[in-house]
């Protein structure tokens, strides 16, 4: 033991130093643990702040001993050039695992053991915990806003059948995949809006009409999220390429419109749209304000889609267009069949980056009179039976969204796998 230098730790002692290590570390952890969830303190004859400190003091003497290089433990090493790279790191390592856990005993209290799930008032909340009761109450109006209770199976089959042709991709045939693109970019957009516009609105075939100021919930958020992603990524692209193009008009008028779009926030186009666009239509012209919203967004996200795809364009190296040129293509076979593959999947990530921001941009259609899911929790917050529940509403928004943005990017991460190709 004499020969072993603890303030440099080396690999000849790799397997004292992995153990000693490797016991202080999870001596710390432990420690924390035991504090967080059982009100054990190991350390409570020593004074309060250094009380405090000593986890984290032996933590960081743990990983000290650990930071060994070319271990010959894959594990390790990754664990040390990733995390363990230095004091600083660990010790940042080490603060972000207590907080972890110190976190953990009061969220499993307020969502789970202390949360009320029973009954339907608000008389059953009476506990420390969250109020799961009050979503349990709202959920047909968080899902389909003032929607009619008994019509409500039209948006389900909508959205069943929408699912069930939207994964058409996944069986189709050799044969039929090269046809996948136009019904993906036609047929299918246009199926959706029937079901839309005959469904769920109804006012045919004996279906009772509902108005789109009834719509609402998440329901409405997954409407006007497909139909603005269905329309911003083409119109983006025709500006993209429309700001690279040589006739100066065209470029012109596209980078106008693309500095136009990014120059005002969305709020303030979706009420130019409620509000003022409506005084420049003819007096027996009428625009649904559901389609108003759905159009201010599209062409809102076409400006920022277009730049993203802009970039893809410009990070291609000129001898793809001399080469594709040189094969005898004019312009569009030239970008339809070379460039605009190539510079799609090099924006992959901004592209899904642009559609999350989308997606996250939907509250905004209070402005126009819709109630989306959140604007459907700030509704029933205000509610006389239910005050004091908002905190839950907004928890519960926020694990929705976050499930759909998740499912987004792993599905764009996903494409950004399939689809790489070594440079």
């Amino acid at each position: 033991m004499s020969r072993i230098n603890f303030l440099k730790p080396n690999k000849s002692n790799l397997n004292t130093f992995l153990f000693l290590g490797s016991f202080l570390f999870f001596i710390s952890i432990f420690d924390v643990v035991l504090n967080s969830f059982f009100n054990i303190n190991l350390t409570v004859f020593l004074p309060g702040f250094l009380s405090f400190l000593l986890p984290l003091i032996v933590g960081l003497i743990g990983l000290h001993f650990v930071r060994i290089e070319l271990s010959g433990y894959k594990k390790l090493d990754l664990f040390n050039k990733h995390i363990n790279t230095n004091n600083f790191n660990a010790a940042l390592s080490l603060l972000i695992i207590f907080v972890i856990i110190k976190s953990i005993s009061p969220l499993l209290s307020w969502f789970i053991i202390d949360a009320s799930f029973a009954g339907d008032s608000k008389d059953v909340c009476t506990g420390s915990g969250a109020c799961w009761t009050y979503i349990k109450v709202w959920m047909r109006r968080f899902m389909y806003g003032m929607y009619p209770n008994a019509e409500q199976w039209r948006i389900n089959i909508s959205f069943i059948a929408l699912a069930i042709l939207g994964s058409a991709g996944y069986f189709a045939t050799n044969k039929l995949k090269k046809y996948l693109t136009l019904y993906y970019v036609v047929i299918y957009p246009i199926i959706a809006f029937l079901f839309m516009y005959f469904l769920i609105s109804g006012g045919a075939f004996g279906l009772n009409w509902v108005e789109t100021g009834a719509w609402g919930g998440l329901s409405l958020t997954f409407i006007i999220s497909f139909f603005c992603l269905i329309f911003c990524f083409p119109i983006g692209m025709a500006f993209a390429l429309g700001r690279r193009s040589e006739f100066p008009l065209i470029r012109y008028v596209s980078v106008g419109f693309i500095e136009f779009w990014r120059g005002v926030p969305l709020i303030t186009v979706l009420f130019m749209s409620a509000v003022m666009f409506p005084m420049f239509l003819p007096q027996d012209f009428f625009i649904d304000k559901l389609v108003r919203a759905i159009i201010a967004i599209s062409l809102f996200e076409a400006a920022y889609v277009a730049e993203v795809i802009r970039g893809g364009l410009q990070a291609l190296p000129r001898g793809q267009y001399e080469a594709a040129k040189s094969l005898g293509m004019g312009y569009w076979k030239m970008h339809i069949f070379v460039i605009l593959p190539q510079a799609l999947k090099l924006v992959i990530p901004g592209i899904a980056n642009t559609f999350l921001a989308l997606v996250k941009d939907t509250p905004l259609i209070f402005v126009v009179g819709l109630l989306e899911i959140v604007g459907m929790l700030n509704l029933a917050k205000t509610n006389p039976k239910w005050l004091g529940f908002a905190m839950e509403g907004y928890v519960f928004a926020a694990i929705i969204f976050w499930i759909i943005c998740y499912a987004m990017s792993k599905y764009s991460y996903n494409l950004e796998q399939k689809y790489k190709t070594d440079r």
